[in-house]
């Protein structure tokens, strides 16, 4: 009997595989949608939004309408503009205190958990940090300089970096008994080189997944000291900012509060949808089962 000769396999297209992936991990791709979504307004604000600073006294408590989409606040400010523009600064900080926070915990985990010498002062000021409640001692150190955007994040990153820290260092106490790691150590490899070859790989699933739930929570506080008035300066339009200088209007202007609190509330669901989404993805144990 002659062969018979069978040409490649089609391999499925792009559309095919992302409704494969979205199928799988639905949690990943909405919350993905929402936040791609988020930030493509916080960048078009400029050509989207009018002045957030603007304020015209005559158009003031006004109810949402097609020339004043969201409304107007107390001062008559665009609710809608205040809105847009204040996406970029929530954007903004949550993922700086992201980055900030898991670069810092990530270098002084993997020492932490690599150098037993390293391991007991450096957990013990760990400790003393995640003892502080994390509200209050932003507000301390805001307090203590000028407001602005940088100091926020800086105060929001410290009390987050003792959370990566200890993530990191259960990794690395894990991975530094594995054979493979005796081997290298063995046969003399640098503890630089088997660290950044061997051990940090291991720790950047979950490092992700911290990322995410550290960028929601940065949000959130950012917001808290935007309404207590210890965060970014008043004139810098912020969910925050809007929610605490509205609230006297709730049962007059309730739209005021209404809109930056549904966007707050918006990214904040987006952000840990994506964490859940991942988590579930990157552990072994649960993406057997999809």
């Amino acid at each position: 009997m002659a062969a018979i000769a069978l040409g490649p396999t089609a391999r499925p297209g792009v559309f095919a595989r992302f409704a494969v992936f979205a199928r799988r991990n639905p949690t990943i791709v909405l919350g993905a949608a929402l936040l791609l979504a988020m930030a493509a307004v916080a960048v078009a604000a400029p050509w989207i939004a009018g002045d957030p600073r603007l304020m015209t006294p005559a158009n003031r408590l006004l109810e949402p309408s097609s020339q004043f989409w969201f409304g107007t606040d107390a001062l008559g400010r665009d609710v809608y503009a205040r809105s847009v523009y204040g996406a970029r600064i929530s954007l903004v900080v949550g993922l700086s205190v992201a980055a900030v926070s898991v670069a810092a915990g990530l270098a002084i985990g993997l020492a932490a958990g690599y150098y037993r010498r390293l391991d007991g002062p450096v957990m013990r000021v760990m400790d003393g940090l995640m003892a502080i409640p994390a509200i209050l001692l932003a507000i301390a150190l805001v307090s203590l300089n000028k407001a602005s955007i940088w100091i926020v994040i800086v105060a929001i990153a410290i009390p987050e970096v003792p959370r990566v820290v200890r993530l990191v260092r259960a990794v690395v106490l894990t991975t530094r008994e594995q054979p493979f790691i005796e081997a290298a150590v063995g046969g003399g490899s640098q503890d630089l080189k088997i660290i950044l070859r061997h051990i940090l790989p291991s720790t950047v699933a979950p490092l992700i997944v911290q990322a995410t739930y550290i960028t929601a929570s940065a949000i959130l506080i950012e917001a808290a000291l935007s309404f207590l008035g210890a965060g970014v300066p008043p004139e810098i339009p912020t969910w925050g900012n809007m929610i605490a200088s509205s609230r006297l209007y709730l049962a007059r202007a309730p739209w005021s509060i209404f809109f930056p609190g549904a966007a707050l509330a918006l990214v904040v669901l987006a952000v840990n949808l994506m964490g859940d989404g991942l988590r579930d993805r990157l552990d072994p144990r649960l993406a057997r089962r999809m």
